[in-house]
């Protein structure tokens, strides 16, 4: 039998304090613990290195694997803890691991890429439009958003499942599909529920 999670005083995903506790205490099932496949496949196949924002980062992985491919990429969270343990794995890029709110930071130039790895699931459905809003804010025409969305009906989260014409309806204004994949190393809280997708920015 799996062990009950522990008790946490922060039941609010929009509060940073909920991230903080649960870093602290390394309750993290969404941590994947490395680089998935898919983005390894991605850097690749990309014809040049692409500028690249990580929102709501945690451990930061990805942050290492781009920077050592040559890709100019920045990592931002608004949890301290996550914050702390992303700098401290990323070693050299370190500085490159930033405490920021996604929906105010600002990138230094204009982004070509934004990977999402469980920030959307993180955040309740009622924040959805101002995500897609910012991303597409964030992101010129022809800029790319690429990463794994996860498909579930879940009611209580995080994390919080989308459907597939929730997906559509959130992003088809602004973006078109441009891959969509199968995922076959997904961690045991994503797995059969997510999908490798990537959205170009009309």
């Amino acid at each position: 039998m799996a062990a009950d999670p522990p008790s946490f005083a922060s039941r609010d995903p929009l509060d940073p304090q909920f991230w903080d506790e649960r870093f602290a205490r390394s309750f993290t099932p969404w941590d994947r613990g490395g680089v998935p496949q898919a983005v390894c496949d991605f850097v690749a196949r990309s014809p040049a290195p692409l500028r690249t924002l990580i929102p709501g980062c945690g451990s930061a992985y990805e942050l290492v694997y781009l920077s050592e491919a040559g890709w100019d990429a920045f990592a931002i969270d608004f949890a301290p803890e996550a914050v702390a343990r992303g700098k401290a794995l990323a070693g050299q890029w370190g500085e490159r691991v930033v405490e920021a709110d996604f929906f105010a930071w600002e990138p230094p130039q204009s982004l070509e890429f934004i990977y999402e790895c469980a920030f959307l699931c993180a955040l309740p459905p009622a924040m959805r439009p101002r995500l897609a809003a910012r991303w597409a804010e964030l992101l010129p025409p022809g800029g790319r958003l690429g990463g794994f969305f996860f498909f579930d009906q879940t009611v209580k989260g995080p994390p919080f499942g989308i459907d597939r014409a929730g997906l559509d309806a959130l992003l088809a204004p602004t973006f078109d599909l441009v891959e969509d994949a199968p995922v076959a190393d997904s961690i045991p809280i994503f797995a059969g529920k997510e999908r490798w997708m990537v959205w170009q920015r009309r």
